[in-house]
């Protein structure tokens, strides 16, 4: 709790590390600090689980998201036996090794909306049933109905970053 003499009317709150740091204005009475603590709370709760995604808490959730993938838009024939962040990509938002059956999404995607994680992850799984870019390929991937449109926030997003990274051209 921090009470703060310039603040007159307005409430906020944020978090330092594990601690909720909750501003208000000095003259606010206990009662009603209480009061807007405990909302503070909540409201920040509910907007950081709007952020938090399953696959973004581990490489096991990111595997099992994974497995609800394949078996939603690739018949259950595209399973990987591991996948796991790693330090953001230089050319790419994800890589596939067919052979190992691996896949490697860079932590650049942690902060994009699920449904961007969820094109990158089917991209990826594709591969597991066909290694190039081929029409083949690209038909699976389509089978996912957001695809162009995370094609393009991926676009953007790279764009906008200056990071260089194309969907549409990287050969993996």
């Amino acid at each position: 709790m921090r009470r703060s003499a310039r603040r007159r009317s307005t409430i906020s709150a944020y978090r330092d590390g594990d601690t909720l740091v909750v501003l208000v204005p000095a003259g606010m009475s206990r009662a009603e600090e209480k009061r807007w603590v405990a909302e503070m709370e909540r409201k920040l709760q509910r907007t950081e689980s709007r952020r938090a995604s399953p696959p973004r808490e581990s490489d096991a959730a990111l595997l099992a998201r994974c497995a609800q993938l394949s078996a939603r838009y690739l018949d259950k024939r595209a399973l990987p036996a591991s996948v796991r962040w790693v330090p953001p990509m230089r050319t790419r938002w994800a890589s596939c090794t067919p052979t190992e059956r691996t896949i490697r999404v860079s932590e650049r995607l942690l902060q994009v909306p699920p449904w961007v994680l969820d094109y990158v992850l089917v991209h990826e799984l594709a591969h597991l049933r066909v290694p190039g870019h081929d029409s083949t390929f690209w038909a699976l991937v389509k089978r996912y109905p957001k695809a162009d449109r995370a094609i393009g926030y991926l676009e953007g997003l790279s764009a906008a970053a200056g990071w260089g990274i194309s969907v549409l051209d990287n050969e993996e």
